[in-house]
This record gives C-alpha cells, structure tokens and sequence, in this order.
C-alpha cells in the first residue's frame, strides 16, 4: 500500500458474532505497526473480544475501552462498544444473536462514517439470512449502504493488485438477471466505475471492459438477445464519456488474461464476476463500495462458521481491506487537491483516436 499521508480514523464493524470476524479483528490488530497507518475503533464490546481472545492465547491484543468519540486514543486500538449486556455467543451457529448484534455494530459504524467520525469503514462478514428483521431488511452491505447515504446507486467493485471487477446486479436470484438488467442500469454501473477508477485509484483515463450476459456474449443475438438490445447500446451510450469496450464473451476473457489489459471490468452478475476474481486475487480481494461518499472495504469472504472459534481464520483479505481503505482515502484526498488545477477535458477527437486502439472482441 501507499503511505498515509496522515493517520485516519478506521471504524471496523464486528460482523456476525459467531463467524469469523472478531478473530480476524484480534489477530490483525495485535501487530501494532497498523497503528503506525490508522487508528482502529471497532464496533462491539469488550465482552465479545474478550470472549475470543480465550481462542488464540498467542495472540497479545491491547485495546483501550470506550463510549465517546471524543475518548478515541489515537495510539491504540479502541473498543466502541455498542452494548454492555450477556450475549450467548456460540462460535459455528446461526443464530438470532448473531445477526441481531452484527446490526448493531454495523449501524453504529455506518453512523459514525455518516458524520464524519471516522473517516473509512471495513465491514466484517455478516449472514444475510439471520439479519434479516423488521428494522434491517437489506439482503446484504451495499444495498444498505446505499439507503443510508441516500444515494441513487453504487457500485459491488471487487478490488486486488491485479484485476478490478465491478457488478451490474449483485445478490440477485439467477432466474431473475436478465429482466434486472438494462441500458440505463448499466449505463450508471459504467459511470460510477469510470469515476472510482479515477478519483479513488489514480487511472487518469480509465479502459473499461464490459462482459456479455449470455454465452459467447449471443453470438450475435443467436443465443439470447440481452447484447444487442441492451448492452451493445449501453456500451455506445457511454463511449462518449469514458473508454468502454466490449460486450466480452466471459470465460475467454479471463481464460486468455484479457483483464490484464483493463483497468475495470463490469460483469453481469455476481458469479460470472465473482468466481474469476477469487480465483485470480488469491485470498487477498477487497469488496469495495464504489459511488458512496465515504470509504467502505470488506474481505471478500463470509463468515465462515465452519472454522470460527478455531484459531483458524486467515488475516489475508481482511488485511487487504484495511490497506485499500486507508490507500483510497489518501488517493480520493490527492484527487481532490488536484481538482484545483485540472487538465484540460478529453475532447471527441482524443476519444476517436482512442477507439482506433481498441482491444479484438473476443469471439469463439
């Protein structure tokens, strides 16, 4: 990662209680060269860290306890904590609990990073089924991101060194794709994309690839007509803003490494984009909400009830996830220092030139 330009506020929400999360807090947090890049204030309460600390007795986690943000010890690590009562906490099960305090913890994040008491956000894994409750009825983070900055509409990006995948439709039932998709949907995923690569990872002139819903992207309408009345001209309507290509027919793009010459890719749904990148990323991806105000990072993992509480959970996406938040913090603050003496816009003619460089479709 980059270095800090100055040491911000990280808030971390817990996750399901009995997944995997806190043992991932603990054992990042207990190298304390983190503090060195940001100051952590977890979301949860000194009964539950405590409760974990018992399964990794190697691990030394010093931790200062408090209530008030004006508390917040900027050379420690800070338990925020959101409760004081007994919770059952019962590592490996799904419970009511579970989820029932992984929304605590993550509204009082969210709120936070809403008025500006932190500066980023890196959400632990939770279980879209037993969050779900008359108070909280979204089927995962970004949605409810979304309605708590009220925004129109972000972006599921997928984050490692070497690839970056942003997603047309996300937790969507796949019998359901293909009426959820259309020009003006992704004609928005396009454009939130093109402004994140630019204003949260540096790309001056980003080159965006677009995958094709059906197999061999329809081969030209012949199977599915999703392509050529949807895509196609969502493809031509964005070609006058941004550097867009495509629709690629997915398996050979990523088979052949044609990501290795994009600076984004949008999928169409959440496996054609989500099982390359985990193959690719090789443990360290970042999910990454694009299109929102402030910075939000996860680990592009569940909460793998199978392992927790065993002293088993691999620190490597979490990692990853603190590092993006803190680098695209810094990049959005350079972005928005040099808005003060911007370059000159790209006219058509630089677009035109642009296209004649443009990658071979990839047929089959």
């Amino acid at each position: 990662m980059n270095a800090p330009q100055h040491r911000p506020l990280i808030g971390i929400s817990i996750g399901d209680i009995n997944g995997i999360g806190t043992e991932l807090v603990i054992k990042t947090f207990s190298d304390h060269r983190l503090l060195e890049l940001c100051t952590p204030v977890i979301f949860a309460s000194n009964k539950l860290i405590n409760f974990y600390r018992k399964s990794i007795p190697e691990i030394n986690l010093n931790y200062q306890s408090t209530k008030e943000f004006n508390r917040i010890n900027q050379k420690q690590v800070n338990i925020f904590n959101c409760w004081e009562e007994e919770v059952a906490i019962t590592p490996g099960q799904l419970t009511e609990a579970g989820g029932l305090y992984a929304v605590k913890s993550l509204t009082a994040a969210v709120e936070a990073l809403r008025q500006g008491k932190i500066q980023g956000l890196v959400t632990a894994p939770i279980h879209k089924k037993n969050i779900q409750s008359a108070n909280f009825s979204y089927p995962g983070h970004t949605p409810f991101l979304k309605h708590s900055f009220g925004v129109n509409d972000v972006l599921m990006l997928m984050v490692a060194e070497n690839m970056r995948v942003g997603l047309v439709t996300e937790h969507v039932p796949v019998k359901d794709i293909a009426s959820t998709i259309s020009r003006e949907v992704i004609l928005s995923k396009l454009n939130i994309l093109n402004a994140s690569l630019q204003k949260d990872f540096g790309v001056d002139k980003p080159k965006i690839a677009v995958l094709g819903l059906n197999p061999h992207a329809g081969d030209e309408g012949v199977i599915g007509r999703e392509e050529e009345d949807i895509i196609k001209p969502a493809i031509k309507d964005a070609k006058h803003n941004m550097l867009v290509f495509g629709p690629y027919s997915a398996d050979a793009f990523f088979a052949r490494n044609q990501y290795r010459k994009f600076d984004g890719v949008l999928a169409m749904y959440h496996d054609q984009g989500l099982i390359p990148f985990k193959s690719f990323a090789i443990g360290e991806g970042v999910n990454f909400t694009a299109g929102l105000p402030a910075v939000r990072t996860s680990p592009d993992h569940g909460t793998a009830f199978d392992i927790a509480g065993k002293n088993k959970a691999d620190i490597s996406s979490f990692l990853a996830a603190i590092y993006a938040c803190i680098d695209i913090i810094n990049t959005r603050q350079g972005y928005t220092e040099s808005r003060q003496n911007p370059l000159k816009k790209m006219t058509p003619a630089v677009l035109a030139n642009a296209e004649d460089e443009s990658i071979e479709e990839t047929e089959e």
